[in-house]
């Protein structure tokens, strides 16, 4: 319970970093990004209530990420790049859970107008999640 209430009083400053660190691609084994996702994983579990305002912010910065890591020609290694996207989908599917299917239905028209398959495979797991 504790460490909720912390995040609901720190949310908007855990916010701001949260979506710094998604933006920048930190070297080859992304430390960052993928420490940063486990975080907004725990934060989305503690802060549930919270989150659905801050949908709009969070649902731009996870799929910009994906599209991000799906589209970066650098150093990345495959596995490093796919637990990135696995855990953003996570992330994802937890947001459209405490919004009661939102993320689903704002997912709908970024499905239709993608063709990368492997940004559509993302959006396909959090729509299938019941």
């Amino acid at each position: 319970g504790r460490l909720g209430i912390l995040i609901v009083r720190h949310l908007k400053r855990l916010e701001r970093v949260v979506l710094g660190y998604l933006e920048v691609c930190d070297g080859p084994e992304e430390e960052a990004r993928l420490g940063i996702l486990e975080t907004l994983q725990c934060t989305i579990e503690h802060a549930w209530p919270r989150m659905p305002c801050r949908l709009p912010v969070l649902l731009k910065a996870l799929l910009k990420m994906i599209w991000d890591v799906h589209t970066d020609q650098g150093s990345t290694p495959e596995p490093v790049k796919a637990t990135l996207l696995q855990r953003a989908t996570e992330c994802l599917i937890l947001l459209d859970r405490c919004s009661e299917g939102q993320v689903k239905v704002l997912l709908e028209g970024v499905y239709s107008s993608c063709e990368e398959n492997r940004v559509r495979e993302c959006i396909r797991k959090v729509q299938e999640n019941t």
